[in-house]
């Protein structure tokens, strides 16, 4: 009886381990450090390894299953997939019927979550200030840079996977925040909302392939010159805040292999001039959905602070 107490909680937290990795700005691996299970959850992705591989090939997939503490893993992945089913059809609705609140929300989000990442930064120096620049502009022209649309195919979506899983196990960094600037977001979340089989078994693909061979640089990069790797990391934040910025102007359309126009080319402008064009910048409903996306992260902030404190 214990024991499916201990997969139904470590079930329910994948779901927030879900929850917050759909949503670009709020972190999984944050939720995991908060329920306690973070250490672990690195330990059983690092035991996939060369030694796993060799009980796999002496067929020993028990001793395989245990070696990377299998279980565990399978639970807490499968909360984390069901939580992505549940929440999908929402954002897809959300993002087709209030896009300006959405996008607001999440701007929110990534503006308060680069500050906290940056909060990170143990000593501050010349070389930790123009990382951060760097990880800024780079981000910046990468969101100017890239269409509104990027390619559909299979190559590019196992890609994203590869990229964004590095940053989902990252306490502080979404990896549905590097989705999104690789504008697949809401590309995945319609994959996700209609099963597309195929397209989600790339972008697990992606990701498997991104935890065994990136996990470990970051790691490595994390250790080693910690302040910097955060700096870079807290910059590419901000400067993606472009991406995200709730009122845009449509300069260029495609149209798909569906028939439907979409936009290739986008700018930012203001609420006002969004008003100006005869459309309606629901300016208070963005300013109370930024504040609620900030005071999400900052709740979920204090909580990982209570759980530091040895006082507790």
């Amino acid at each position: 009886m214990s024991n499916l107490k201990e997969n139904i909680l470590l079930f329910l937290k994948g779901v927030g381990m879900g929850g917050a990795d759909i949503v670009p700005g709020v972190s999984g691996g944050t939720v995991a450090f908060i329920t306690g299970i973070y250490e672990k959850l690195l330990y059983s992705i690092n035991a996939v390894n060369l030694q796993a591989l060799q009980l796999i090939k002496a067929k020993r997939f028990r001793d395989f299953w245990s070696h990377i503490n299998g279980n565990f893993l399978l639970v807490l992945f499968i909360g984390i997939f069901t939580s992505f089913l549940s929440l999908a059809k929402l954002i897809e609705f959300l993002l087709e019927n209030h896009p300006i609140q959405l996008w607001s929300f999440f701007f929110g989000l990534i503006i308060i979550s680069s500050a906290l990442v940056a909060r990170e930064i143990k000593k501050w120096r010349i070389g930790t200030v123009a990382m951060m620049l760097l990880g800024g502009i780079i981000a910046y022209f990468i969101t100017v840079l890239t269409p509104a649309e990027t390619p559909d195919d299979l190559w590019f979506i196992f890609i994203c996977g590869a990229i964004a899983v590095c940053a989902m196990i990252l306490p502080g960094i979404s990896g549905s925040f590097i989705v999104l600037l690789l504008g697949k977001y809401q590309y995945m979340v319609n994959a996700l909302s209609s099963l597309n089989i195929v397209v989600l078994l790339t972008f697990i693909a992606g990701c498997v392939t991104g935890l065994l061979s990136f996990s470990k640089v970051i790691s490595w990069l994390l250790k080693k010159y910690h302040d910097l790797a955060i700096a870079l990391l807290s910059g590419f934040m901000i400067g993606s805040l472009n991406k995200v910025w709730p009122w845009k102007k449509t300069i260029e359309t495609f149209t798909d292999r569906h028939g439907v126009e979409k936009p290739l080319i986008q700018e930012n402008i203001w609420a006002t001039q969004y008003q100006v064009e005869g459309n309606d910048a629901f300016i208070f409903q963005a300013i109370l959905f930024f504040a609620l996306g900030i005071g999400i992260v900052v709740l979920i902030e204090k909580i990982a602070h209570w759980r530091r404190s040895p006082h507790k």
